[in-house]
């Protein structure tokens, strides 16, 4: 068997671990989702013999990125490439017609805005602020229901409420007195959802005026599409202005990857 030349993306966040393996023609031929629970090494190693037993006797070209990511390509002597520049490779080569890339991870958000003739506007929070996903794994928790049980029940809201989302101690008081204040489930799950994209629009957007088609990227976005809806609601876009584009949850690991057939 001839060796063949495979590129990986690797995309280490703060609770997730992604890869995405491209053959010569750049076509998505494997990829992985997991939550590494802190165990990076680990996770990561038995990724990598998954891939190695898929495809034996090939060569790759790897490039990793995230959070947790410079650490690691340091001691493996990986290149490093940061996440939004791998997400906006993806943009211009597979999605050229975006106008503006939303992305919400574990610990960050980010946004970035395309026009034509003119370098992207990258905006970003700070790791660990509201409006991320680790929030509404702590809100889930604190309702004693799992993520995708919050997002199935949030679909069947009636009302929302206001919930504080930038400090968690505060949005905890917020959820516990609607809990006690016996709200029905489904309108806490909304009602924190819609807080989530409200903190992630007034910190990023700031008075910028958001184009059309907007894709939305990060596991959050995926996986929980009332929050997609909340985005929708809150923005005044309808279902065809917001794409939830295909390997989402994967764009940073995908950019890594497309970018390590240029060395």
């Amino acid at each position: 068997m001839a060796d063949k030349t495979y590129k990986i993306g690797m995309d280490i966040g703060s609770t997730t671990l992604k890869m995405l393996v491209l053959d010569g023609a750049n076509s998505v031929v494997h990829k992985a989702y997991v939550r590494h629970k802190a165990d990076v090494k680990g996770m990561l190693s038995q990724e990598i013999d998954r891939i190695g037993k898929i495809f034996p006797e090939a060569k790759f070209r790897i490039n990793i990125t995230g959070s947790a990511g410079m650490g690691v390509a340091e001691r493996a002597g990986f290149e490093f490439v940061q996440e939004v520049i791998a997400a906006i490779a993806v943009i211009r080569q597979i999605y050229p017609d975006t106008h503006t890339l939303m992305d919400l991870g574990g610990e960050d958000a980010k946004i970035v805005f395309f026009e034509d003739g003119k370098q992207p506007d990258i905006r970003m929070n700070g790791s660990c602020a509201g409006g991320t996903g680790a929030f509404i794994d702590q809100m889930a928790d604190l309702m004693n229901i799992t993520v995708s049980d919050l997002s199935n029940k949030a679909l069947e809201y009636k009302k929302k409420y206001p919930v504080a989302s930038r400090c968690g101690v505060f949005a905890k008081t917020d959820v516990q007195n609607l809990i006690s204040g016996n709200v029905p489930i489904p309108d806490v799950a909304m009602s924190i959802l819609h807080t989530v994209a409200l903190q992630a629009v007034t910190t990023l957007v700031r008075g910028h005026q958001i184009q059309p088609k907007l894709l939305c990227t990060g596991g959050p976005l995926t996986f929980i599409p009332a929050l997609r809806d909340a985005f929708k609601e809150i923005l005044h876009l309808s279902d065809n202005e917001l794409v939830l584009p295909e390997n989402s949850e994967y764009f940073p690991a995908w950019g890594c990857a497309l970018l390590a057939g240029e060395d």
